[in-house]
């Protein structure tokens, strides 16, 4: 298997699958302006040689049909963001290193170097002083049972819901479709029914809980929630991103699996996304465009973090090595499909042309990175930890303005798994950088590895947003 895996997805392949996907979508473009110009042109003749109506009537009709009408039937149901919201833990659970360190030095099954080894990534990962960590880890020793994790569940996700709800004043009832997703933590009854039963949902309401799917899981939900909002008419769907920490601490010495301790912290999102006409005049942004890809096909990624048990039988994600360079591999193939829709004509001419050059001319030679920033206003990167957002912002040659709102979410809150794409674009908000017309560029990476992109546009201008929410009070 894994050689046929290779043979199919091989890199020489999938460069030369690249070249001409890039070269029909490039011909596709200009064939369509050509025709145009054409259109045009011919009209000019009309004109001079004073031709009958008729001819002008038939070239205008050629010109609604390749322009207006082909397109009107082939768009689908709009769907509009009407509103999030994110949560903000109490006081009592912030976790300054010192605390975090002492803590650890004081539970038995942490050994001075297992101690050591997790100072030197707090201090390396980009995280600050007051990101916060759940009750059951504040314990001496860690209380990772079933129990707590419900009872961080019920902390973090009814707030969040209820806000929601008072932000957009409409009724548990009226929500149609309901997604929770929430990689690590996965209870029976679900998370799903957890909010159904606490809000009183209606008996129809299209409930789906989705576990294992790392940090991508927020971006994926909303992809999910996008397609089933273009089947179910005159809807609204609530989507809740949230990770349950009290259920993932890892109690043991293997280096490669105490990384999440360090870096993930509490955090959770609600959003509302509605197909209903009169959701446009209220809501923030319109759905725009999604990607999504795996590489689970292939056995080295998809080991690449791995929830298993150590030799002690103690479980916990391990993070190998190479992790970086296969999050790199499956965000390029991602980002390719993603410029084919999104991107000038003539940015995907010269990354074509590059590739060409590459391929047959001079194998040294960089390929052209198109720039997105021509297109795409803000960037909402997840924040896995500051090597891995510099690699990102590297690849996609961003600077610091575009990579700003994730290294202030990483140090504000840390990485809060599939919610923290939610926290940044709050950030961008609170600093009121989101205009009317600006394009929004959503990007979740998981461990699978998955991949999603979601592109937003803003629809009004969204102020008065820096004092209330998750940055409020910290946004200076």
């Amino acid at each position: 298997m894994e050689s046929l895996s290779q043979a199919d997805h091989g890199p020489g392949s999938y460069t030369i699958n690249l070249l001409f996907k890039h070269l029909l979508t490039t011909l596709l473009e200009v064939l369509r302006f050509s025709t145009l110009a054409l259109v045009i042109s011919l009209e000019a003749i009309f004109v001079l040689q004073k031709w009958k109506p008729i001819f002008h009537f038939l070239l205008l009709s050629i010109f609604i049909l390749i322009f207006t009408i082909k397109p009107y039937f082939l768009s689908s149901t709009p769907v509009y963001l009407v509103d999030f919201s994110c949560f903000k833990p109490p006081d009592f659970c912030k976790t300054p290193f010192c605390l975090f360190l002492e803590n650890a030095s004081k539970i038995e099954s942490f050994d001075k170097e297992s101690v050591a080894f997790m100072a030197k990534i707090l201090t390396s990962s980009g995280l600050g002083e007051e990101t916060y960590l759940p009750p059951a880890l504040h314990c001496i020793p860690p209380k990772p049972h079933q129990q707590e994790s419900i009872k961080e569940a019920e902390m973090v996700l009814p707030p969040i819901m209820e806000d929601l709800l008072s932000k957009t004043k409409i009724s548990p009832r009226d929500i149609d479709i309901l997604i929770v997703n929430c990689s690590g933590f996965c209870p029976s009854p679900s998370l799903s029914a957890i909010i159904t039963n606490k809000f009183s949902m209606r008996d129809d309401v299209k409930s789906f809980s989705l576990s294992g799917m790392g940090c991508s899981a927020g971006a994926i939900a909303i992809d999910m929630a996008q397609n089933l909002l273009k089947v179910h008419k005159n809807s609204y769907a609530v989507v809740l991103s949230t990770e349950i920490l009290s259920t993932g601490w890892y109690p043991g010495h293997e280096k490669s699996k105490l990384l999440l301790n360090c870096t993930f912290r509490m955090g959770g999102a609600a959003i509302l996304l509605s197909n209903k006409n009169e959701a446009k005049r209220s809501s923030k942004y319109k759905f725009f465009f999604s990607v999504r890809n795996q590489r689970s096909y292939e056995d080295k990624s998809y080991v690449a973090a791995v929830r298993e048990e150590d030799s002690e039988g103690k479980l916990g994600v391990t993070i190998h090595r190479d992790l970086l360079q296969i999050v790199g591999e499956t965000l390029k193939s991602n980002v390719t499909i993603l410029g084919e829709q999104i991107l000038p004509t003539l940015e995907k001419f010269w990354h074509a042309v590059s590739i060409i050059r590459k391929r047959f001319f001079n194998r040294s030679e960089e390929i052209y990175v198109p720039n997105f920033k021509s297109v795409i206003q803000h960037f909402c990167l997840p924040t896995s930890g500051s090597p891995l957002i510099r690699e990102m912002a590297k690849g996609l040659k961003l600077g610091e303005k575009e990579v700003e709102a994730a290294f202030m979410t990483l140090r504000r809150f840390g990485n809060q798994s599939s919610s923290s794409l939610w926290y940044e674009l709050a950030y961008l908000e609170a600093k009121e950088m989101v205009k009317k017309g600006d394009m929004v560029w959503l990007l979740g990476i998981g461990t699978g590895p998955k991949c999603c992109s979601l592109v937003w546009e803003c629809l009004r201008p969204i102020v008065g947003e820096s004092n209330r929410g998750p940055w409020a009070g910290s946004i200076n």
